[in-house]
């Protein structure tokens, strides 16, 4: 274990199940990432050795099939596989906010309904804010359901689903107007969604187009879905009580930027791990090029980066897991470790030089993937505005 694999405080039972999907990244990841990635092709295997470990139930209790694991727990797991490849560790994420969804609010039906098979994989999640034209403005939604009857009718157009093909469950979030509000948010609600994994039409009213062609972070299918009279019972209602789908979705997003900031902690480790290699191995001016000062500079730059991005996702995480507030530090975790990544990501490849440009390299595959981690569970922008919001709340003029 490197000096930057490292976090104080952990039991036994963590290391071990740390330790046993790091093993399962170096011979059932790493060594077919490059390929796959290139080929675009949906990591079946490595999916399903995922279920056998259990991953898929992390943060599920027990008393619903799963391991019963912390965020802390689950945010290391994911360092670690995104460290392999990126694109799994969001196979795991849009499944995990699905579930933290129907466990803090879903009814007791709904969570004995989902919860045991989405532990085991039978069930995979997809969740769904963003809309064509939408973007970051989540008050801008226009896929709308209307109430007739018993059941809810529902209509729009979602975008950005990751696992849209290949999930069979889907969070979405849409309009429901419920009378006058002095919030456009009060109007929003959540629908668990029931479809078959696959492309064209699933269910009735329920049509997922095909992948959406990405620079990077491929292997998992990225997609839209497309929403025409999809009838709705009530039962499908989050929770039950419509209206709170917005603030359900915020609470999930929040630990989806932990998660965000764990995968940009994997990538940012893994780009530090091929520069420091190749930098010893590359000679120039009749010296390695690790020995050349730019170059020693530009490593000790990249370490800080990635330890300091480790160490503030470990805080949010704790914080969460403690029951306190922690949306200031998961958006720092997730600005942080984002930006950091993107920066360490670009060094490495600096330091390959040509060689970074062949796609026979591996860091020319995380120099396409880190650009989505910048953008995916809010920019920095958003973050920003989280934080400083956040700030101001704690330092206010007296």
């Amino acid at each position: 274990m490197s000096r930057l694999q490292t976090t104080d405080g952990l039991s036994e039972e963590q290391h071990e199940l740390i330790k046993l999907v790091r093993e399962f990244v170096e011979e059932q990841i790493l060594p077919v990432a490059t390929e796959l990635e290139h080929r675009d092709e949906y990591p079946t295997d490595i999916v399903e050795g995922m279920k056998e470990m259990g991953i898929f139930g992390l943060m599920i209790p027990e008393e619903y099939g799963g391991l019963g694991e912390s965020l802390l727990t689950y945010a290391l797991v994911v360092e670690e596989i995104a460290r392999g490849w990126m694109s799994v560790s969001g196979i795991i994420n849009t499944h995990f906010i699905v579930a933290y969804l129907i466990l803090q609010h879903g009814t007791e039906e709904q969570k004995q309904r989902y919860l045991p098979r989405m532990a085991t994989g039978e069930v995979r999640g997809a969740f769904s804010m963003s809309e064509p034209g939408m973007g970051s403005d989540v008050a801008a939604i226009r896929t709308k359901a209307v109430k007739e009857g018993d059941e809810w009718v529902v209509t729009g157009q979602k975008m950005w689903l990751t696992n849209g093909g290949s999930a069979n469950l889907v969070a979405v979030l849409v309009r429901t107007d419920l009378g006058e509000s002095d919030s456009p948010y009060k109007n929003m609600t959540t629908f668990l969604v029931d479809k078959e994994p696959g492309f064209g039409e699933t269910a009735q009213g329920i049509t997922v187009p095909g992948k959406i062609e990405k620079m990077g972070y491929k292997g998992v299918d990225t997609t839209e879905l497309v929403l025409d009279a999809h009838r709705a019972p009530e039962t499908q209602v989050l929770g039950g009580v419509p209206g709170k789908g917005f603030y359900q979705m915020m609470d999930g997003v929040e630990v989806g930027r932990v998660n965000v900031a764990a995968r940009a902690c994997g990538l940012s480790r893994r780009a530090f791990e091929l520069g420091i290699a190749y930098a010893q191995q590359r000679e120039t001016f009749g010296k390695k090029i690790a020995e050349h000062q730019g170059i020693l500079f530009r490593l000790a730059d990249m370490a800080t980066k990635v330890e300091a991005s480790h160490q503030m996702m470990v805080k949010a995480a704790r914080l969460k897991d403690a029951g306190a507030r922690n949306d200031l530090e998961a958006g720092m975790a997730k600005y942080l470790a984002s930006e950091n990544c993107a920066d360490v990501v670009e060094q490495s490849f600096r330091i390959h030089g040509g060689y970074g440009y062949s796609k026979e390299y591996e860091i020319e595959r995380l120099y396409r993937e880190a650009p989505m981690l910048l953008i995916g569970e809010g920019t920095a922008e958003i973050q920003k505005m989280i934080i400083g919001r956040r700030l101001l709340e704690d330092y206010r003029a007296r």
